[in-house]
């Protein structure tokens, strides 16, 4: 494999190639780990569990033959049965330990405890064939003293070769067990290395895995950033490359396009907002101009209405003048004449006067105060108690304390309420409710009565300076009310709308923000009520 091609290996799958390399040396190491701890637990166990009770059990053997000895010279010395006790618990006890010896060995066992063992077993039985049987027959058949005689003149050769062999399988037993323990301490040893050996490939692993994520990612992450730095300070002519990992070196090829784009589309910015300066001059000029003309407007529409106030009183006054004095002196046509001239120029007085008032909402000002709509609305309540008449009612609820000009919010609901009543539907008794709600930052107030309604096509045009929606001598006024409510609305930084959702009647939605630093009072729900 060239080192061409090594260099374009994604970091991915070196990264995966140095785990599976390390996950293999890990795996065969853990498999020989552990046969050499299965190892090392059988010889522990052959230790404690088989040569530990067999020492055990030759050192008892040992005892009991002793014991065996001891119970034929008492017995051969009194002839009493119970002095023969210890040799029958000996013989017991010997071919118990012997048979135990024989199973902790096992068939597989070691040959030389199992040939040790069997002779214990083979001069055990000489012993008692030559010494013991003979003297317990002589003691029965002729008495102790015939007994003391066999002891006395028997030899010690055939028990001392006995204790020997029971020596000699202890010491073959002692041998097996340091056997199993320099073999349990070599393969502990083992494992140790093997720890030591797996612990080495791991930090070398990391070592790896730490070098190469420096040198694909680290440090060339690190220039690719101070690259990009250097194109956000404003070199986009500066090429980004990495010399990191294929991926690296793909990203940064994709940042570089990007770049490219970038220092491409940055030239049409720049034009576009030369354009755009261009264009927010010539508005800005164009908005002083009209925020100029607007106030020249509504200067000389103060100027007109004021200054037309006084010869259009003469030509009224003229007119009912002449209405008074040649009423009836001259023909019917003439007075129809004259009719018309005075309520043209009463209408033209009105319209002018509405006109004035329009005008002077936000021009004439005594700044804002705090106003509580509960007492505007008694205000306004007794201003048009007169065009309530008997049956009209007029409720609202807990109304909230708002910053504005008392007089203008007044004018607001005298207007609002003023076109309830008016347009009232014949033979119906006037009910007009107002309500209040805190949403957000804004108070939202509601007007709504049962009256004719306005058609959803005219939601627009009633807020629209002297636009009627009927005819002059179906309903009184020059259409001016409801655009006076919006500039006043609009003055106090509101909004107003019309409610379409009706199923009848009108409802009139305004917003008037929130006076700070008053809290919310929760609505008492009192209300008011003009009969």
């Amino acid at each position: 494999m060239s080192v061409f091609s090594l260099r374009a290996w994604t970091l991915r799958r070196r990264v995966v190639a140095l785990s599976v390399t390390v996950a293999l040396v890990l795996t065969i190491l853990g498999v020989f780990a552990a046969l050499t701890a299965a190892n090392s637990n059988r010889h522990i166990d052959t230790i404690l569990d088989r040569t530990g009770p067999m020492r055990s059990a030759g050192e008892s053997l040992s005892t009991a033959v002793v014991d065996q000895e001891t119970g034929i010279r008492g017995y051969a010395i009194s002839g009493e049965q119970d002095n023969l006790s210890p040799y029958n618990d000996g013989l017991a006890a010997q071919n118990r330990l012997l048979a135990e010896i024989d199973r902790l060995n096992g068939p597989d066992g070691d040959p030389a405890v199992r040939a040790s063992t069997e002779l214990v077993r083979q001069r055990a039985d000489q012993w008692r064939a030559v010494v013991a049987i003979p003297v317990l027959n002589a003691v029965r058949d002729q008495g102790p003293e015939a007994g003391q005689a066999l002891i006395e003149a028997a030899d010690t050769s055939q028990f001392d070769a006995l204790r020997a062999s029971i020596g000699e399988l202890q010491q073959d037993i002692l041998v097996v067990r340091d056997q199993s323990a320099v073999a349990a301490k070599r393969t502990g040893t083992v494992l140790v290395a093997l720890e030591i050996f797996a612990a080495v490939v791991v930090i070398l692993a990391g070592a790896i895995l730490f070098l190469l994520l420096d040198r694909l990612v680290s440090r060339p992450v690190t220039e690719l950033a101070e690259q990009v730095r250097e194109v956000a300070d404003g070199a986009y002519g500066k090429h980004i490359t990495s010399r990191g990992s294929p991926e690296l070196r793909t990203l940064a090829a994709d940042v570089d396009g990007m770049r490219r784009q970038i220092a491409a589309e940055l030239s049409e910015v720049r034009e576009a907002r030369e354009q755009i300066e261009w264009v927010n001059d010539q508005l800005k000029q164009q908005a002083e101009e009209l925020t100029r003309s607007n106030r020249d407007l509504e200067q000389f529409a103060y100027v007109a209405s004021h200054d037309l106030q006084e010869p259009l009183r003469k030509v009224a006054s003229f007119c009912q003048l002449l209405q008074r004095r040649y009423a009836g002196q001259m023909d019917e046509r003439a007075d129809q004449y004259i009719a018309f001239a005075v309520d043209g120029a009463q209408r033209m007085q009105r319209l002018i006067n509405d006109l004035l008032a329009f005008s002077r909402i936000g021009r004439l000002t005594a700044g804002f105060t705090d106003v509580h709509l509960d007492q505007v609305l008694t205000e306004v309540k007794s201003q048009l108690e007169a065009r309530a008449g008997d049956d009209a009612e007029i409720t609202w609820a807990d109304l909230p304390t708002v910053e504005g000009e008392e007089p203008l919010l007044t004018t607001l609901f005298v207007n609002l309420i003023g076109n309830s009543l008016k347009f009232r539907r014949p033979d119906v008794a006037p009910v007009i409710r107002v309500t209040a709600s805190l949403v957000g930052e804004e108070w939202q107030l509601n007007v709504r009565d049962n009256g004719i309604g306005i058609e959803a096509e005219f939601a627009d045009k009633v807020f629209v300076i002297f636009q009627r929606l009927h005819a002059r001598d179906a309903y009184e006024g020059t259409g001016i009310g409801l655009a006076i409510v919006k500039k006043i609305v609009e003055y106090h930084g509101g909004r107003i709308w019309l409610d379409l959702d009706v199923a009848e009647g009108t409802s009139i939605y305004f917003t008037l923000p929130l006076l700070a630093g008053v809290p919310v009072a929760e609505p008492r729900k009192q209300d008011e009520v003009v009969a």
